[in-house]
């Protein structure tokens, strides 16, 4: 099974995925690392010399190799990968999606001071946060199977919460969800 996780920059997709994958007894792949071992450079330094639509042609590319390769994992997209729809048919199709949605306040609140991601390198971050989620919101929702609201819950609360709703949807086997239950208490005391 693979268990794929897209939203905005910054809504916590590495961060969950690493965890989950963990939980669960899986790899965790980053579409965006994998991307670099490609590359033998950062995500930043291609987009610069590249622009946009190359790095996405190559996104397009690692998202379909990575999907139709062999064996359960845990997959964080970048935050444009939804961009094109033969990325959101084929996560839909091959993975169970899950949408990590944030505003775009909470989102600010994250990445104000992040100097790593590209899109969010101009005048005004916050307005360009509202922009990419006015533009991206039906799109992740549309690929999505699952959506999880990431603003109050702690990383170990949306995991129990992620691995809940497969578990509930049969997709997930239940010994594997059980040791998640109640390990957000158990850690506090």
């Amino acid at each position: 099974m693979i268990i794929s996780l897209v939203g905005m920059p910054g809504s916590g997709k590495s961060t969950v995925g690493r965890q989950m994958a963990r939980q669960i007894g899986v790899p965790f792949v980053d579409s965006d690392a994998e991307i670099e071992v490609r590359l033998g450079e950062t995500v930043r330094e291609f987009f610069e010399r590249s622009g946009e639509d190359a790095f996405r042609d190559l996104e397009s590319e690692v998202i379909a190799d990575l999907l139709s390769g062999p064996g359960d994992f845990v997959l964080a997209t970048g935050g444009g990968a939804v961009l094109r729809e033969a990325n959101r048919q084929a996560l839909h199709q091959h993975s169970a999606v899950l949408y990590l949605r944030s505003s775009p306040e909470e989102l600010f609140r994250r990445l104000r001071h992040d100097t790593q991601r590209p899109l969010l390198q101009v005048r005004d971050p916050l307005q360009k946060l509202r922009e990419l989620y006015a533009q991206r919101n039906p799109l992740y929702r549309s690929c999505a199977h699952f959506v999880l609201e990431t603003g109050r819950p702690t990383v170990t609360g949306l995991v129990n919460m992620a691995l809940m709703q497969l578990e509930l949807a049969g997709l997930l086997d239940p010994a594997r969800v059980a040791a998640t239950v109640g390990a957000e208490r158990a850690e506090r005391n």
